[in-house]
């Protein structure tokens, strides 16, 4: 791989507890949670009836064309709300760009839900020929990629990856991985997910997979506490622009930092089960501390997968114990912001890299809120109930999915 670097310039952030980054990062560091009664669906008959959803949000200011909001699903709309964000803030409306370089990469673990829902009732209702013609473009998980594509003209590589809850990462990884390589200069990146819907909360739940405290929505999502339950869906988006470096500096470009390492791996183990020895997630860091040409000792902040179920959270203590040596007990700080945004699925990766970003950015780590009682095999510093002062120069976030996906990204202060 060349020598290529490649920066964060730009930053989009739509997440249950901030509309933008800095309603964002401000709840995060003030430890509050984004978790209550689901409102958006009845959710009176469902098991779980709590989940992290956005609120005051309006899509159609996002579009060119408000009309298009209208044809797009809610994650699409999600995912374009935080393109524009991310495209504004890397200032590059402003510049000369060549389409042909600058790529998009946003992708959902689950796409369109809401629309294939609403469709199917259609169909049983009215019959086949009242059903929308725009029922596949919505729902498909690649479209946002295509629909950001072509509100920027951006003609350069473009796709989705779908890897469930480590979908974002891997599209962002992956963009970073054709910078590296010369395909292009500049990408959108990232995830979006909209899934807090009646299959969604039916199936999840049919899994045992998600928290029942439902007369306590904000101390539902406790990660690595020894009562937690399962974890608590939320909806949002993240999209980055990375770039080359070079490129960035010869457009006057505001850097926030480096996009240095990025991990893949498999666990080759189970469907919806981690590996009980977290030995998938571990290669995957070790993968990206390569590439990012970091030691284990370099890394300052972990920002924890951390979804609030049982194995979950052992799993990947386990791993960055593997991973990290002395270190993971010494001085090594983890957090999940899972604990107050829920687990944004497809999504989650690109939030949470962007808490990685501002962690570097202001020298304050994010806390791990609702965590009373830890697990007894959790047993790192999982910067408890309160952010905390550290200057961060080197944080990396990991993002794992159903199917034994594991991805991890490395950010590196701009020394």
């Amino acid at each position: 791989m060349s020598d290529r670097r490649v920066a964060i310039t730009g930053i989009g952030v739509l997440s249950p507890v901030g509309n933008e980054l800095e309603q964002f990062w401000d709840s995060l560091v003030e430890g509050k949670s984004g978790i209550g009664h689901i409102t958006n669906i009845d959710a009176s008959n469902f098991a779980c009836r709590i989940g992290g959803e956005i609120t005051d949000f309006d899509p159609k200011i996002y579009f060119k064309n408000p009309k298009d909001a209208r044809r797009t699903d809610r994650y699409g709309q999600m995912a374009m709300a935080a393109a524009k964000m991310a495209y504004e803030d890397s200032g590059m409306e402003e510049c000369n760009f060549d389409p042909f370089r600058f790529g998009c990469m946003v992708g959902s673990g689950i796409g369109g839900l809401m629309t294939l829902e609403k469709q199917h009732e259609v169909y049983l209702n009215k019959g086949p020929s009242r059903v929308s013609p725009f029922t596949i473009p919505m729902m498909i998980g690649n479209i946002a990629s295509g629909l950001i594509s072509m509100e920027y003209g951006l003609c350069g590589p473009n796709m989705s990856i779908v890897t469930a809850c480590a979908t974002a990462n891997n599209n962002i990884g992956e963009a970073w991985r054709m910078i590296k390589f010369g395909d292009a200069d500049i990408f959108l990146a990232g995830g979006a997910e909209a899934s807090i819907s009646a299959m969604g909360l039916a199936g999840f739940a049919s899994m045992k997979a998600l928290s029942l405290r439902n007369d306590d929505p904000v101390r539902a999502s406790r990660p690595f506490d020894k009562d937690r339950d399962g974890f608590v869906m939320g909806e949002g988006a993240g999209v980055v622009v990375i770039e080359e470096l070079e490129h960035a500096k010869a457009r006057g470009a505001e850097i926030y930092c480096e996009l240095a390492g990025y991990g893949v791996s498999a666990d080759a183990h189970h469907m919806t089960s981690p590996h009980p020895e977290g030995v998938g997630a571990g290669r995957c860091m070790d993968m990206a501390m390569r590439h990012a040409g970091v030691n284990p000792s370099d890394v300052d902040y972990v920002n924890a997968h951390g979804t609030s179920t049982f194995l979950g959270d052992i799993c990947e203590t386990k791993a960055i114990k593997d991973s990290f040596g002395e270190h993971a007990l010494n001085g090594l700080l983890v957090s999940s912001t899972k604990s107050m945004t829920g687990h944004l699925l497809g999504a989650a990766g690109g939030v949470e890299l962007a808490a990685c970003v501002q962690a570097i950015r202001t020298g304050t780590v994010p806390p791990t809120i609702n965590l009373e009682n830890a697990d007894e095999e959790c047993d790192l510093d999982y910067v408890a109930n309160h952010s905390r002062q550290k200057d961060v120069k080197v944080a990396l976030s990991n993002s794992f999915g159903f199917g034994g996906h594991n991805a991890t990204l490395i950010v590196k202060s701009m020394d």
